[in-house]
């Protein structure tokens, strides 16, 4: 059945969702920002009064969330991000994601005691080289207004890092949970900052080191945090901890801009459908990919349009977790750096592929999903923002877990990623270990575009909820939700468990057979019949939501006059905003 785009004016209806939502959708007929935390929307908004564009404010924002969130993010870890050019009517990406030390092999991880399928998320050798400085230079240089520069674009940031900013809810929370992690990877945790005592709401929290480490990227450009003191820092600290890490490693990292992957989700003869885009691998977007393709398989195959099922009625809501198990299947097996092994994306987003796929659908019981062959032969920031000229960035970084490691290289105000824990220990899998290799990153931003026209910048944050989350929002909306309600809605999470339960990651244990978290507001029958299909259904409330992500939506509408209108909406399991522009 062809799409009906008209439900995507959030003008069409004032009641979009059975449930109510927190907050009201966002309007803007100039710039927006849209991120999980209020005071880091207002330093995009700075940037954008100052003349620069939308990738100019995400890199602002980005710096300020690692300033307001770094439990969540920072300058140790990485980013990708997607970049809508209004002009050229074209959609290109950014991956600024760490590639392994040269000399780290699996036979040294197993000589220094690792026994498992990943790399421990507290073991120094989990740490690849961040690429968060080198993904914020080439942000500004290629997708940027050219007005600024990247010192101008950090500003905000360096300001707020020395003046202070108060801690909200999230945040304390979260760091109060990784204090014991902080003090046992960091040996000089006594006179770092970030502090050794977890900030409670509303106390008011300074960077003087982390103003630093922005002021010498501020300076020298990236070559500022990839060589001097800092790489100095924190070579040190991870060889101090067994880490094979070295100088040459971080004074050879690279960003680069990438081709986006896409699938043309309900394309016909006369309409070319809605097209989501993601990031190629070695990120995660193929499975959204794949699940929504599976999804429009099951039409073909079953003859069931999922669009036409009630919301998150028993049938859609089995459909859709089956879809994304069969997808995780494969993508945790296929997905990795493409500059090592082959990753067979035409081959698993072909029609012939996805209708096998989705024949492995029962519509009346869970099934036991294995990857296929088709080649014959959570914790994070997400962001969006948009300018008066109609681009967009769609922006996301991280830590991974958290604060990551937790170790904080001396004097300098952050801590180090564990990426590395992606990577899957086992000789003979794509995505085992090797010296200067990328590991399957589940960081993923996402955009929406019908033919050349911008429909949509958003992201859901949180480890391998981001495709999840991907296809139940980009489909409440399909259904005609506003923004905000797209967000509200209740969502499932395929899950190993709770992020903090202390497993490395379901990707490298290839286990897509665990349970689902379903959030409050799903009725007691339909769990039930779910239940009864075979799904090992838990229920989220309160605090545990969070294991259904953060996201944010910008959507492109059309007021009756012509006028362009930004429609944002933050996700109401975060402290954030979406805050349009003056």
């Amino acid at each position: 059945m062809p799409l009906d785009y008209s439900k995507l004016n959030p003008a069409n209806d004032g009641a979009f969702a059975p449930f109510a939502s927190r907050r009201s959708t966002v309007y803007s007929t100039k710039g927006m920002v849209a991120t999980s935390q209020p005071l880091a929307a207002q330093a995009g908004l700075e940037i954008l009064n100052k003349g620069g564009n939308a990738a100019d404010a995400a890199v602002a924002t980005a710096a300020a969330l690692n300033v307001t969130e770094p439990t969540c993010t920072g300058i140790g870890g990485d980013l990708f991000c997607l970049f809508y050019d209004a002009k050229s009517k074209t959609v290109r990406g950014i991956n600024a994601s760490g590639r392994a030390p040269k000399a780290l092999t699996l036979e040294y991880l197993r000589s220094q005691g690792v026994t498992g399928d990943t790399i421990p998320l507290d073991n120094l050798n989990s740490v690849t080289v961040p690429g968060a400085a080198a993904g914020w230079e080439l942000t500004v240089k290629e997708f940027g207004s050219g007005k600024l520069t990247l010192a101008e674009v950090l500003e905000p940031a360096i300001r707020l890092a020395k003046d202070g900013v108060p801690s909200h809810e999230i945040n304390s929370r979260q760091w109060a949970g990784s204090e014991k992690l902080v003090k046992k990877t960091s040996p000089n945790w006594r006179d770092s900052n970030p502090p050794q005592t977890p900030p409670k709401q509303s106390n008011i929290m300074k960077h003087p080191e982390l103003a630093r480490t922005f002021e010498a990227i501020a300076e020298h450009g990236a070559k500022g945090f990839y060589t001097g003191r800092i790489a100095e820092e924190i070579v040190k600290l991870i060889q101090s901890s067994g880490g094979v890490m070295t100088l040459e490693d971080l004074a050879e990292h690279t960003a680069e801009v990438v081709t986006p992957i896409k699938y043309d989700f309900k394309a016909t003869a006369d309409d070319p459908g809605l097209t989501l885009w993601e990031c190629p691998p070695n990120g995660q977007g193929l499975t959204a990919l794949l699940a929504l393709g599976i999804i429009e398989a099951v039409e073909r195959v079953h003859g069931v349009d999922v669009l036409k099922l009630e919301h998150n009625s028993t049938d859609y809501l089995h459909i859709l977790i089956e879809a994304l198990r069969l997808a995780f299947a494969d993508t945790q097996y296929y997905v990795t750096d493409p500059e090592f092994a082959y990753v067979p994306v035409k081959e698993l987003l072909s029609k012939e592929y996805l209708d096998k796929r989705a024949a492995l659908i029962d519509l009346k019981k869970s099934g036991n999903p294995k990857h296929g062959y088709p080649v014959s032969s959570s914790d994070t920031v997400y962001l969006t923002t948009a300018d008066k000229e109609g681009n967009a960035c769609s922006f996301i970084a991280s830590n991974y877990a958290g604060f990551g490691t937790g170790a904080i290289p001396a004097g300098c105000g952050f801590t180090l990623q564990n990426r590395g824990s992606g990577f899957v220990l086992r000789e003979g899998h794509p995505n085992n270990v090797a010296g200067g290799k990328r590991p399957y990153h589940t960081i993923i931003p996402a955009m929406v575009t019908h033919g050349d026209e911008l429909v949509l910048s958003y992201g859901v944050m949180g480890g391998f909820m981001q495709p999840q989350g991907h296809v139940q929002v980009l489909l409440n909306l399909l259904r005609g939700y506003a923004p905000q309600s797209s967000l509200d809605a209740p969502r499932f999470c395929i899950s190993a468990g709770l992020p903090d339960a202390g497993t490395a990651n379901a990707a490298s244990a290839g286990d897509v057979n665990s349970e689902i978290w379903i959030e409050e507001g799903v009725p007691p029958e339909v769990i039930d019949a779910l239940r009864a299909r075979g799904h090992d259904i838990k229920l989220a409330e309160g605090y545990t939501r969070r294991i259904a992500g953060k996201g944010q939506v910008i959507l492109a509408v059309r007021d009756p006059s012509g006028a362009n209108v930004w429609a944002g909406g933050s996700d109401l399991r975060g402290d954030g905003a979406a805050v349009g522009q003056i």
